[in-house]
């Protein structure tokens, strides 16, 4: 009697868990988004989910939660029910930088999610105005090491992507430069187009159409290799900081209770839908560079998701960046 008690409570804690059944997902599944909707992270999201949502056969919702770079959205995310219907899209800011900006972060990018896949990476690439008197990264450093403080660096915002790679850049360069911060990358690009600044570091799929429509000069990519899209351009590790490589990178996370086997059904969508040579063809021409399946893995971004908290720590400690 007891066996067909302790058998019956099994099967009916797990009739109670559907994100254990085999038709996992049953109902539309919500990606979080810690932006605004209209920005590129938003955009990627969208991008990917839709593609996803084919695999799946189910909905995918994106619910836009922005505020204080995105740790407002991903908190919510982290205290969501670990059923398999809430995700969070991560960003190298708030699941990377952030807890070495904020004091008090509500959530551990580590501890409290499960990653599930890593998405394309976006590489950046260092502009100055078409009008400026920069023509090489190389010139641009040393004028930059001789005039410590004269060149300033327009960015998204305190602790954005365009920020840290800006100072990570001027550390390893070993070059003082003063950044100045937007609310956005679209205001600090038009700085940089009119002249108001010296320089900025920019995503390669917003500064391709900037570059190829001449409004502003590209120095160097921060990507390992040279990329087509931008031809002409140097990678700044081959020609001035050897070694030199960071990319703006996205990816899905769970919360940290999350069943194995929901991280095992969207892991194999996603890895089905990048067979698919439209969907990635696409992304590649814009300067997004899709990554092989070793780097997407679950695992293996949990791994580099920690990695990431540890450098950006360093790089944040070293630029005395703060927030206010």
């Amino acid at each position: 009697m007891k066996q067909w008690i302790a058998g019956a409570l099994a099967l009916a804690a797990m009739a109670a868990t559907p994100s254990h059944a085999q038709d996992y997902p049953t109902r539309a599944i919500t990606w979080i988004v810690p932006f605004a909707a209209g920005g590129p992270t938003d955009a990627m999201a969208r991008n990917i989910a839709n593609r996803v949502s084919q695999e799946l056969k189910q909905t995918i919702l994106v619910e836009n939660v922005g505020g204080a770079g995105g740790t407002i959205g991903a908190a919510k995310a982290a205290r969501s029910s670990p059923d398999g219907y809430t995700f969070l899209v991560g960003h190298i800011g708030y699941m990377a930088a952030a807890p070495s900006l904020y004091a008090k972060l509500p959530y551990d990018p580590v501890k409290d999610f499960k990653a599930v896949f890593r998405f394309p990476d976006t590489p950046l690439v260092l502009l100055v105005g078409a009008n400026s008197p920069h023509t090489s990264v190389e010139e641009f450093i040393d004028f930059g090491r001789k005039n410590p403080g004269k060149l300033n660096f327009s960015n998204a915002g305190v602790g954005s992507t365009s920020h840290l790679v800006a100072a990570m850049f001027a550390s390893r360069a070993k070059m003082e430069v003063t950044p100045i911060a937007y609310k956005g990358a679209g205001p600090a690009l038009n700085d940089l187009m009119g002249g108001q600044v010296d320089a900025m570091f920019d995503q390669t799929n917003t500064a391709l159409p900037q570059t190829q429509g001449g409004k502003v000069r590209a120095l160097a990519l921060t990507s390992a290799a040279p990329m087509p899209q931008f031809p002409n351009v140097p990678t700044a590790g081959e020609k001035a900081l050897p070694g030199f490589q960071v990319s703006t990178w996205y990816g899905l996370y769970a919360p940290k209770d999350v069943p194995d086997n929901v991280v095992r059904v969207m892991h194999e969508a996603y890895s089905r839908a990048l067979k698919d040579a439209d969907f990635t063809g696409k992304m590649t021409a814009q300067g997004i560079l899709v990554l092989p399946p070793d780097q997407v893995d679950p695992q293996a971004f949990q791994a580099f998701t920690a990695s990431e908290v540890t450098k950006w720590a360093e790089v944040i400690k070293q630029a005395g960046i703060t927030l206010q």
